[in-house]
C-alpha cells in the first residue's frame, strides 16, 4: 500500500516536471528564433482584437462597480475616523497596487485564456497543428506567437483600462452621491500617488501576470488530449492555474515591490 502510494506520488511528480519542461520548451521554441512579426502582423491584430477589444466590456462593467464598491465602503470606514476627505487616495491606491492588476488578471483568464486553450485545443483535435506541420509551416510561430503578443500587450492596456473606470466609480459614489467635494478628492489622490511606485509597479505587475496567464492558456491548449473531454479539462484547467499563479504572485511581486 506504501509502495503504491509512493510509485503514485513519484509518477505524478515526475509528469509534473515533464510539464513544466514542455511548458518551457513551447514558449522558448514560440518566442525565440527568426522573427516574423512582419509576415505575421495581421494574425497579431486580429489576436488583439480578439483577446483585448472583445474582453472591454466586462474590465469595464468590473471595473465600474468594483470602483463604486470601493468607494462605498471607503466612505463608510474613513467617515468613522473624520477622514472622508482622503477617499480619492484610498480608492486609487487600492486600485493601482492590487485590485487593478490582480481583478483584470483573473478576468482574463477566465474571459480571454479560457477562449485561448480551447481554440488551440480545437486546432489540435482537428488535425490543424499536424497539417500546418505537414506543409513545413511551424505551429508555434503562427499560431502560439502571435495570441502571445496579444496577450501581453493587451493586459496592462485592459489594467489601466480597469483603474481608471474604477477610479471614476469611486469618485461617482465619494463626490455625487456621499458629497464629497470634488477638489479634496481629486488632490488627495494626485498627492497621494508616485508614478514610479504606484503607476510603474502596476504595470510591472499586469505585464508579469500576462506572460503567466497567456502562457498557461496556450500551454494547456496545446498539450491538451485531442478530445472533447480533453478540451473541456484543459479549459478548466487554464482558469485555475492561472488564478493560483497570479494571486501567488501578487503576494511576491507586493513583497518585492512594497515590502521595504
Amino acid at each position: 500500500m506504501v509502495l503504491k502510494a509512493l510509485a503514485t506520488f513519484g509518477r505524478q511528480g515526475i509528469e509534473t516536471c515533464a510539464s513544466f519542461g514542455r511548458a518551457g520548451l513551447m514558449l522558448f521554441h514560440a518566442l525565440v528564433g527568426k522573427p516574423a512579426f512582419r509576415r505575421h502582423t495581421p494574425l497579431l491584430i486580429k489576436q488583439l482584437y480578439s483577446v483585448g477589444v472583445l474582453s472591454l466590456l466586462i474590465i469595464v462593467v468590473s471595473g465600474l462597480f468594483i470602483g463604486m464598491v470601493l468607494g462605498l465602503q471607503g466612505y463608510l470606514v474613513l467617515t468613522t475616523y473624520g477622514a472622508e476627505t482622503s477617499l480619492g487616495m484610498l480608492v486609487a491606491l487600492s486600485l493601482l497596487r492590487e485590485l487593478g492588476p490582480v481583478v483584470t488578471a483573473l478576468l482574463f483568464a477566465g474571459r480571454a485564456g479560457s477562449a485561448l486553450t480551447a481554440e488551440i485545443g480545437l486546432m489540435k483535435a482537428t488535425e490543424q497543428l499536424s497539417s500546418m506541420e505537414m506543409m513545413a509551416v511551424d505551429p508555434l510561430r503562427r499560431v502560439v506567437s502571435p495570441r502571445f503578443w496579444a496577450g501581453f500587450i493587451s493586459m496592462p492596456l485592459l489594467t489601466l483600462i480597469f483603474t481608471a473606470v474604477g477610479i471614476a466609480g469611486g469618485a461617482l459614489v465619494g463626490v455625487s452621491w456621499k458629497g464629497i467635494d470634488p477638489g479634496f478628492f481629486w488632490s488627495a489622490m494626485q498627492n497621494a500617488v508616485d508614478f514610479r511606485t504606484d503607476v510603474v509597479n502596476c504595470l510591472i505587475k499586469s505585464a508579469v501576470f500576462a506572460i503567466t496567464v497567456t502562457w498557461i492558456a496556450l500551454f494547456n491548449g496545446y498539450d491538451a488530449i485531442p478530445t472533447s473531454e480533453g478540451i473541456s479539462r484543459a479549459t478548466t484547467r487554464t482558469v485555475v492555474h492561472a488564478s493560483l499563479a497570479v494571486l501567488g504572485l501578487d503576494f511576491v511581486l507586493t513583497a518585492l515591490m512594497f515590502g521595504n
